[in-house]
């Protein structure tokens, strides 16, 4: 493959249910590393399968990765009438005890068999904030529980569930986003307690599962750490607490650089987030004029990102044998007893 062939440290989203000829174009000429889903994107399997396959072709690798947010409860992109219900992470964390890991494994896995079966390897779950009284609920439901211990528990079932169904967890948000009062999706949040705190607490759980492939930045300001920048586009913040502290040296992406937390034209966005020390920018809105700016201007995937993605990329493996039956009736009889959607 050529340098111009090369793909760029970036992961886009796209403008429909099929790609028009001016993102294939587009595509061709600065190929992304992968591509992610949204609910615009969703109608049918077969209309979904043959999507990740039209998406692979155009950059020419079989390779390319296909992402999607599939957490459940209220963040899903696939829904009934073809694809199940799940919980939100809350019901299952309220479970407690061996219960709750068996459902968040579970839950997991059965959505590993959906995401598998339409050609999609990295599922952006599960969210391993806590749950911090008098927050934005942005989190809310999202968030296991506000125990650290046991939300780093229920988040390694979880990404063991999406790893044996041979698809790629994403950890988020990094470093802990369940403390910010806004919504990172409409304003920048300021989270000003103190590092002791934040370490006893918010960190927990993303240093317990530092060891996972893939991990998302919050687009969120921690005082006590840089009090100048969201920690996706802090370097002090990436270098000293991510890389540093909780010991994440794996894949680290930026949550969608749409979201209004952050400033400036989206090229510049990814640019500061990639230079502060993310491997990946996210880019979600399938704004063709916003990807026609972004992706040209965007760095070739290459040297420590590359190396740690092809090591993420390698923990991918063949799915472990599963009665998915079973699996779905034992997941609803543990959850038989909550009030849940």
């Amino acid at each position: 493959m050529s340098s111009a062939e090369a793909p760029r440290a970036v992961v886009v989203g796209i403008e429909g249910a099929r790609l028009t000829e001016r993102e294939k174009a587009l595509f061709r000429q600065a190929p992304p590393l992968g591509f992610i889903l949204f609910s615009r994107n969703v109608e049918t399997p077969d209309q979904v399968r043959a999507l990740t396959a039209e998406c692979r072709a155009s950059v020419g690798r079989g390779d390319a990765t296909v992402w999607i947010d599939q957490e459940g409860g209220r963040v899903a992109r696939l829904r009934p009438p073809h694809w199940p219900r799940y919980f939100p992470a809350r019901a299952i964390g309220d479970l407690g005890g061996g219960a709750a890991q068996r459902a968040a494994y579970l839950q997991a896995r059965l959505i590993a068999e959906d995401l598998a079966a339409l050609g999609i390897d990295v599922d952006c779950h599960p969210c391993i904030d806590i749950s911090v009284p008098g927050a934005h609920d942005v989190i809310g439901d999202r968030a296991f529980g506000s125990d650290p211990g046991t939300v780093a528990d229920l988040g390694r079932a979880a990404c063991e569930g999406l790893l044996d169904g041979g698809v790629l967890p994403v950890i988020k948000h990094l470093p802990g986003h369940g403390r910010a009062l806004c919504d990172s999706h409409v304003a920048l949040p300021l989270v000003d307690t103190d590092l002791e705190t934040l370490a006893a607490s918010d960190f927990v759980p993303f240093e317990a599962l530092a060891d996972m492939p893939i991990a998302m930045t919050a687009h969120v300001v921690y005082g006590a750490v840089d009090p100048e920048h969201p920690l996706t586009q802090s370097a002090k913040g990436i270098e000293e607490i991510v890389r540093g502290r909780l010991g994440f040296d794996n894949v680290l992406v930026s949550d969608d650089l749409n979201m209004q937390a952050l400033d400036g034209p989206l090229w510049q966005r990814a640019e500061r987030a990639l230079a502060a020390g993310c491997d990946i920018a996210l880019h979600c809105s399938g704004d063709f004029a916003e990807m026609e700016a972004l992706l040209p201007r965007a760095p070739v995937l290459s040297g420590q990102a590359a190396t740690r993605w092809h090591l993420a990329a390698s923990r991918r493996a063949p799915a472990l044998p599963f009665d998915r039956a079973a699996a779905r009736d034992e997941l609803d009889a543990l959850l038989a007893t909550g009030a849940v959607a």
